[in-house]
């Protein structure tokens, strides 16, 4: 009989039990998760029932791939724009929670007797959510087109990023063994520089790479790249001493911003799930079923601190940016639970040897009860937004409304603030390129130079020079560069007092300059060459000094190219402006078995249902734009209705029992779905959307506003229309664009 590897032989093992614990647990409406999970338990060396695998040590590599895989599809769906679009509200409030919960988790470990590693480790488990528990228990309510979704979505984003850097700054840690340390310190710094690097060079090079190949690339070849490419930056991650699963997540993070982001995703389905299987049934294997028994007593208190923690935590932090008590309650009720990235934090403290042996079953039992609640808390949350307001005086509501009203209302930032930041992205962003240039070239062109070139002291020269000439246009932005002339001059202007500080940013990026160009002179040249390294490099200056703004340009729009690539390409492919969240307009005929029919508008809550709304009824020869909430449904009625495929996929289902068809009574030209930025010219700014009357100036409904990089979709009629926001208007396509052409006449005059 032929041998057959251990390897072999243990996947069999591994994948059966997956297959039956899956099948069970998708029977019971489980997370899968939980189900590889018991696998692992099954399979483990603590459980002698089940054959056992015999190479624990292989598997073990797999469940690291499992973990490089996974953090590169997490990377791929988070894509460097929608990383910056997250909103301040989602910010302010994951960045509270994680905070909170961090806090709250080491005080826990402290007052169950733990030691401070295993305190401090509980404190990063307890801190991140579920993103695939979430998502499916939204998906089995039907909820994920509800206000609150969008904010739950965005913390999620905040949380998976914190995490990612968890793993790393929890890695310094364990080996400094001090929390507030220089080494800490140097951690953080180093860590904020090579991300930096890394986004912009890989936005610059990894899009035109592909762009460059695109007529030669197919699905396999596009599988094999971007592996390659998400191994190549785990590899520099790891050399550089940083975790593989940031490498993994970065390259994903790139690759985003690309034309193939999803064809690479629907590609690395089936390995990310293969490889995802085997990572959680590795976290199977390391639990002993006896230390949950053991510790049921903590794992019960931790589970109490997680879902009370978090629930309070996330209202609280909502509650603080402005959201309204119902919304803040509902965040928080959703993100009570911890999962998948609790599990990494856990391993990572197993296998740096810094951790207790409970730690790691303690988390996957907090998981499964946390998940298991899940659904249940988010079910909660309207009972409980009405007792909390129960018990509440008039005069805190009142307070509560107002504050979230005046949250709301904020207007536009100053220009100071604008200036500022701008300046603040120039010099971090080109003092990054500047420093990026001079340790790539000291660290390996340098080497190269002298082992394969020439020799001292010419090696120096030749690789200082080939430096300066790749800073230049880097050296002329942070220096030089006009930043958002009108802004300035009007400061400059304005007042006498204006132009001190205007001053102290200019020499401030002078100054920042300057350093750099000694530290670059440092490292290439000695003091004895000095004199005539500067002279030949102003001679340099000279020559190319006028070309510089032009080759800087060059270079930015090239990136920022690269960086809305996706964007573009899905504009240009749907030939207009890609509409938020997919939205767009569907058409339906009631049947006579409809569920739906006989109903009115109220009744059927389409928008909490199914998030979708009517923009009009066609009944016969008659047509309601924007129909109101009293309104029935009959047998026979043609309805306009606008949603994502998703929402109208599910809606479907109410109102027709055959296929849809197209309303021929009610010609696409007379309803569409209208983009419409609030500026200066916009007659409603500070109103909210009832006080403004757009809905009957227009006969059309607002399903969607886009503030400062959240959408908000359905928003309420108390919400106000802000400067910079952009809304999407549905309705009579005739008087939307005359509302628009009459704001443009009052923008000129």
């Amino acid at each position: 009989m032929a041998h057959l590897p251990n390897l072999i032989i243990d996947l069999a093992i591994i994948l059966g039990t997956a297959a039956v614990t899956t099948l069970l647990f998708k029977w019971l409406k489980q997370p899968l998760v939980l189900g590889y999970i018991l696998a692992g338990v099954l399979v483990g060396p603590k459980f002698s029932v089940f054959p056992t695998i015999s190479d624990p040590e292989t598997i073990r590599i797999w469940a690291d791939i499992g973990v490089i895989v996974l953090l590169f599809n997490l990377g791929l769906e988070f894509n460097i724009k929608k990383l910056v679009k997250v909103g301040g509200t989602a910010s302010m409030t994951g960045a509270f929670e994680i905070t909170a919960m961090v806090l709250l988790g080491y005080l826990t470990g402290r007052a169950l007797g733990w030691s401070t590693m295993d305190s401090i480790f509980l404190g990063g488990i307890v801190s991140i959510s579920s993103t695939t528990i979430i998502i499916r228990a939204f998906d089995e309510l039907g909820i994920k087109t509800q206000q609150f979704a969008g904010i739950v979505f965005g913390v999620l984003v905040i949380e998976d990023i914190v995490a990612v850097l968890l793993l790393v700054l929890l890695s310094t840690l364990a080996v400094s063994k001090q929390f507030f340390s220089a080494e800490m310190l140097v951690a953080i710094m180093k860590l904020g520089f090579f991300l930096v690097i890394w986004f912009l060079g890989g936005i610059f090079l990894v899009p035109s790479l592909l762009r460059s190949s695109r007529k030669f690339i197919t699905d396999e070849t596009l599988l094999i790249i971007s592996l390659a490419l998400c191994l190549l930056m785990v590899v520099f991650a790891t050399s550089v001493g940083f975790s593989p699963a940031l490498g993994a997540f970065i390259m994903g993070s790139i690759l985003a911003g690309t034309i193939y982001a999803e064809r690479i995703e629907i590609l690395l389905t089936s390995i990310k799930d293969l490889f995802g299987a085997v990572f959680f049934v590795s976290v199977g294997m390391l639990i002993d079923p006896a230390l949950l028994v053991q510790y049921a007593g903590p794992i019960a208190i931790i589970t109490v601190v997680v879902i009370l923690g978090k629930a309070v935590n996330v209202t609280l932090g909502a509650l603080i940016v402005g959201q309204p008590l119902k919304q803040s309650i509902q965040t928080g009720m959703s993100l009570a639970q911890i999962g998948e990235f609790s599990f990494i934090i856990a391993a990572l403290g197993l296998n740096l040897k810094v951790t207790s042996g409970f730690l790691y079953p303690i988390a996957v039992g907090v998981s499964a009860l946390t998940a298991f609640t899940t659904p249940y808390m988010i079910r909660a949350s309207g009972s409980i937004c009405t007792w909390v307001e129960s018990r509440l005086s008039p005069r805190t509501r009142l307070f509560l409304t107002s504050y979230s009203s005046g949250a709301q209302t904020i207007g536009s930032v100053s220009d100071w603030y604008q200036l500022v930041r701008e300046h603040l992205q120039i010099m971090i962003v080109n003092t990054a390129v500047i420093l990026g240039i001079i340790l790539i070239s000291s660290k390996w062109l340098l080497p190269i130079i002298t082992a394969e070139v020439v020799g001292k002291p010419y090696d120096g020269i030749l690789a200082g020079f080939l430096s300066f000439f790749l800073m230049t246009p880097f050296l002329w932005a942070l220096v030089l560069k006009r930043i958002n002339r009108p802004v300035y001059t009007r400061l400059w202007t304005e007042r006498k007092s204006y132009r001190g500080p205007l001053v102290t940013l200019a020499v401030t990026r002078g100054l920042l300059g300057l350093g750099l160009i000694l530290l670059f002179l440092q490292q290439f040249f000695s003091v004895s060459l000095l004199l005539f390294v500067l002279v030949i490099a102003g001679g340099i200056w000279l020559v190319v000094g006028k070309r510089l703004p032009f080759i800087y340009d060059l270079i930015e729009k090239r990136f920022l190219f690269n960086l809305n690539s996706r964007q573009i390409y899905q504009e240009n492919r749907m030939g207009r402006n890609l509409l938020p969240w997919d939205a767009h307009l569907s058409y339906f005929e009631v049947s006579a078995e409809s569920p739906g029919a006989g109903f009115t508008l109220f009744e059927l809550a389409l928008r909490e249902k199914y998030g979708v709304n009517v923009i009009s009824i066609a009944r016969g020869s008659m047509t309601m734009l924007v129909p109101g909430r009293d309104e029935r449904l009959f047998p026979g009625d043609k309805i306009a209705v606008i949603g994502t495929d998703q929402q109208l996929e599910h809606f479907i289902s109410l109102i027709e029992t055959q296929t849809k068809e197209k309303a021929p009574s009610t010609p696409p030209q007379e309803i569409s779905l209208q983009k419409m930025a609030v500026d200066e010219s916009f007659p409603f700014i500070d109103q909210s959307i009832r006080n403004s009357g757009i809905r009957e100036k227009t006969q059309g409904l607002i399903v969607g506003i886009e503030r400062k990089g959240t959408r908000i979709l359905n928003p309420d009629s108390t919400t106000f229309f802000l400067a910079g926001d952009v809304i999407w208007l549905a309705g009579n396509t005739k008087l939307i664009k005359e509302f628009q052409r009459e704001n443009r006449l009052r923008a000129v005059k």
